[in-house]
């Protein structure tokens, strides 16, 4: 969220480059306090080391609060990181300065604040770190114990820098070639030496210990986090994992240098992760990042615990004899033959516990098409998928659901459905036909670029299946209804035929016979029961008219579809215009689709609409014929249930495979639309609709 109203941004644009701009001279300050500075006296002593390294640490982390408050001015931690990186600053540039200001003959003006800025305040700064660890994101403790837990490590830490601002240092003989005028133990209480002694370690096991707690605090966190908090402390999570590795390492390291570049990595890291997440969290896939230093980390451990073994066994059989070159060939023979074969297994461990089988798409599709190959049963197959998706990502948690014939959901799951869960859709040729149900929370459940191709690729295969065993309950269905259509057309045949026509034909039958009988002796009579069998005759005409009828409409066959419709046209109460241009020869069976759903449309416009006219429109192309049916009536409300004339429109279209729509535009009216495909007319199929 962005703050653009009134004179906020101008000055919060002008706090930005204040900010910037004091870390900057600072950091330059520092440098040229560290170049002029002597290389050896009681100031180099004190200082051990440059102060410029630290004072580079502020103004990033001034480059990183600039960059969260251009995001989110509101944001209180771009404020938090500001502040820390001027207290870095401070300390850096004391640093410099004690190393600069301290000489062996005399010191200048302010070496004792410096001094107990950089050996005293300095010691605030793991709690600062610390407590940016336990509250973010939200800027409040975890609830419970963890809380708890977080401010008595917090707490400690706290008494513990307290305890060091008014302890003096243990050793002061180290410092007896001090000059005049400066002293290491100002404004402190003179503590015996060997409550010094005692308190010492147990300061530093607070400060680790708060640390530590601080680092657990945002596993624990991620766990319970959810939706856009989640995903920022991904990236604290990285960073905690980066540190888990690089603290070790620096106790390990007894260069300096090496030291002072994983303390600076160790600070900035958090920093530059929380930057991340709440500017970016999304700006590349996190997942393998975590994978990648997990592996290295635990690679590096394990290089450095085995050189260090095997250097203690050389040493304890070879002793003194034991020559750099012979240390040198013994760590490559341990690269050349350890580490290239147990960073490849380690990394495949590594991304089958974190990420589960994704980095092998192949196996993963092959297994499942395999699987799918050798099962019928449609169950089975929404079975299989949920297993080699959950294996494939490693989640705890897959549900398979696919839609069936007749509104019924076939569901397939694996392991236990967890409280949050998202669904992706199941599509085959863009058409819904189910979902798939995968857990929001978990590292597994984030899915990259490469992830998203694989499960795509997974449930096209699921897709398939699916919609084969659908098409196979389809089949089976419309040929049941094929039967029963047909066996009801039979059935309604040969009632008309039994009831109606029967008896009919046997009446007239038996008037001509009764004619035969009294031609001679009763020749009036006679003509009387010819007169009625005729119209008993005429009546069996329009019976047999009827059947055919319902079997076919007589107009398409006389007229053709246009003709059909231009005279059905003629019998509406309202004005109905017919465009049927370019309309060439139609299959039998899209004729009579076409002349139904333009009948059921106009005779549902005639009962409902109240529309003064309406418009008939047939349009070939592409390989099918649409049929629109628009009027000017008043539409259809939009909490209104579709009557038996729509769903009759849209069974007709789909029994040819097509399909239909019903739209209301806003200016007024209904129109109807149905799409049939064509397939080109037989010459056989012409001579049999014309005779």
């Amino acid at each position: 969220m962005r703050v653009t109203g009134g004179g906020a941004r101008p000055r919060l644009r002008a706090a930005e480059a204040c900010l910037v701009l004091v870390a900057l001279a600072i950091l330059a300050g520092s440098v040229l306090l560290d170049v002029r500075a002597p290389g050896t006296g009681p100031g180099a002593d004190l200082a051990n080391g440059p102060g410029w390294p630290y004072t580079t640490l502020g103004l990033a982390l001034a480059v990183l609060a600039v960059v969260v408050l251009e995001h989110d001015p509101r944001q209180r931690f771009g404020w938090a990181l500001a502040a820390l990186g001027l207290f870095w600053s401070v300390d850096g540039v004391s640093q410099s300065y004690v190393g600069f200001a301290i000489r062996a003959e005399h010191a200048l003006a302010w070496s004792n604040a410096a001094l107990w800025v950089f050996n005293r305040l300095g010691a605030f700064l793991p709690a600062a770190v610390a407590v940016l660890l336990m509250i973010f994101p939200t800027g409040r403790f975890l609830p419970g114990r963890w809380g708890l837990a977080g401010r008595v490590a917090l707490g400690a830490m706290l008494l513990a820098v307290c305890l060091l601002l008014v302890s003096p240092m243990a050793d002061e003989t180290a410092y007896a070639t001090l000059p005049a005028g400066v002293d290491v133990d100002a404004a402190t209480l003179p503590l015996p030496d060997s409550f010094i002694s005692a308190v010492i370690p147990v300061e530093i096991a607070a400060q680790a210990a708060g640390f530590l707690v601080a680092m657990a605090s945002v596993v624990v966190r991620y766990r319970q986090s959810a939706g856009v908090e989640r995903d920022r402390l991904r990236w604290l999570l990285w960073s905690v994992l980066a540190m888990a590795v690089l603290i070790p390492l620096s106790f390990v390291s007894e260069l300096a240098v090496i030291q002072g570049v994983l303390l600076f990595v160790v600070v900035l890291l958090p920093a530059a992760a929380m930057t991340v997440g709440i500017v970016e969290p999304d700006v590349v896939p996190i997942e393998d990042l975590v994978g990648r230093t997990v592996l290295y980390g635990v690679l590096s451990l394990l290089i450095v615990g085995v050189d260090l073994g095997v250097l203690a066994l050389l040493t304890t059989f070879w002793g003194s004899s034991l020559d750099q070159r012979q240390v040198v060939l013994v760590v490559l023979l341990l690269t050349a033959l350890l580490y290239g074969p147990l960073r490849l297994r380690l990394r495949q461990l590594v991304r089958r516990v974190m990420l589960g089988r994704r980095a092998d798409p192949y196996d993963a599709i092959a297994g499942l098409a395999s699987t799918l190959e050798t099962t019928d049963d449609a169950a089975d197959q929404l079975a299989a998928v949920t297993r080699s998706v959950a294996a494939a990502f490693g989640v705890r948690f897959v549900s398979v659901e696919v839609e069936r014939p007749g509104g019924e959901h076939l569901i397939a799951s694996y392991g236990v459905r967890p409280a949050e869960t998202r669904t992706l859709p199941i599509t085959f040729r863009d058409a819904p036909i189910g979902r798939l149900v995968l857990p929001t929370r978990g590292l597994r459940s984030r899915l990259s670029r490469r992830d998203e191709e694989l499960l795509g690729d997974l449930v096209r295969q699921a897709a398939t299946a699916a919609r084969t065993s659908r098409m196979a309950d389809e089949l089976q269905l419309g040929r049941e209804r094929m039967v029963l259509a047909r066996e009801e057309e039979r059935r309604r045949i040969r009632r008309d035929l039994h009831d109606g026509l029967g008896p009919a034909l046997s009446g007239v039958v038996f008037r001509l016979e009764s004619a035969r009988l009294l031609v001679d002796s009763d020749p009036s009579a006679a003509k009387g029961h010819l007169e009625e069998t005729s119209s008993d005759v005429r009546e069996v005409v329009a019976d047999v008219r009827r059947l055919v009828h319902d079997l076919r409409p007589p107009a398409l066959d006389d007229r053709g579809l246009v003709g059909a419709l231009s005279q059905l046209a003629e019998q509406q109460p309202y004005e109905t215009t017919i465009d049927a241009d370019g309309v060439a020869a139609l299959p039998a069976a899209v004729e009579v689709a076409a002349y139904r759903i333009a009948a059921e449309a106009l005779t549902n416009t005639a009962r409902h609409a109240d529309a003064g006219s309406s418009t008939v429109r047939l349009t070939a192309s592409a390989g099918e014929l649409m049929v629109e049916v628009a009027d000017d009536g008043r539409g259809i409300a939009p909490d209104r249930q579709a009557g038996i004339g729509l769903l009759s429109l849209r069974e007709r279209a789909e029994e040819l495979g097509g399909r239909s729509e019903v739209v209301c535009p806003h200016a007024g009216g209904t129109i109807v639309r149905a799409w049939l495909p064509l397939r080109p007319v037989t010459p056989e199929e012409t001579s049999c609709d014309r005779d």
